[in-house]
């Protein structure tokens, strides 16, 4: 039996095993999101699917996204990593993946966790969307500029509006599944 899925999905494997067992899904683990608020940062002006093809890479490069550790950087790391051709080398979204891990134990001290902090821009439950073709999804939302706005106050960079919109997407803040994706019914359901 073929499953109905998002078209987006269908264009690569990686893509494929993403949509069926992350997007979407909500995430309440801080790690987690602090890796997606720093992957959705690199993916800007670029296919999500060369992030994935990446996101390796950045876990090791990056000591698996532990916010600690990436607070830690300094000039000497941030020339490494400007050599590593698992990453996007892009000087500018690696500062600010350093940059956004100091401001993002900011917040934990602040708020108990980045999780109670993020999710607070949806009340703690995630927006259910019936978009019956993909083209109607927005690019971002009224939300989703809110929260650019916040971040960029508390320091964080590459956080525009619609970063922050596809990084709402990917961790479930938002259920923007086509309405004949098999998941969107899941999702809805579990939510």
């Amino acid at each position: 039996m073929t499953r109905t899925r998002c078209a987006w999905a269908n264009s690569d494997p990686l893509n494929l095993r993403y949509h069926d067992s992350e997007w979407g899904i909500p995430v309440h683990d801080d790690r987690h999101l602090f890796e997606m608020l720093i992957l959705e940062g690199a993916q800007a002006g670029l296919a999500w699917i060369t992030i994935l093809r990446k996101r390796a890479g950045y876990r090791e490069a990056f000591d698996d996204f532990n916010p600690a550790a990436v607070a830690r950087y300094d000039q000497r790391r941030v020339a490494r990593l400007l050599k590593n051709l698992d990453i996007v080398r892009n000087r500018l979204k690696i500062e600010s993946a350093v940059t956004n891990a100091r401001s993002f134990l900011e917040v934990q001290d602040e708020q108990g966790s980045f999780d109670a902090y993020i999710w607070g821009f949806v009340d703690g439950h995630p927006k259910q969307n019936q978009w019956q073709r993909l083209s109607a999804i927005p690019a971002d939302t009224a939300t989703s500029t809110a929260m650019s706005k916040d971040l960029k106050r508390r320091g964080f960079r590459f956080v525009g509006p619609t970063i922050c919109y596809a990084f709402m997407q990917a961790t479930g803040m938002v259920n923007d599944h086509v309405v004949d994706c098999f998941r969107h019914k899941e999702l809805t359901r579990s939510s």
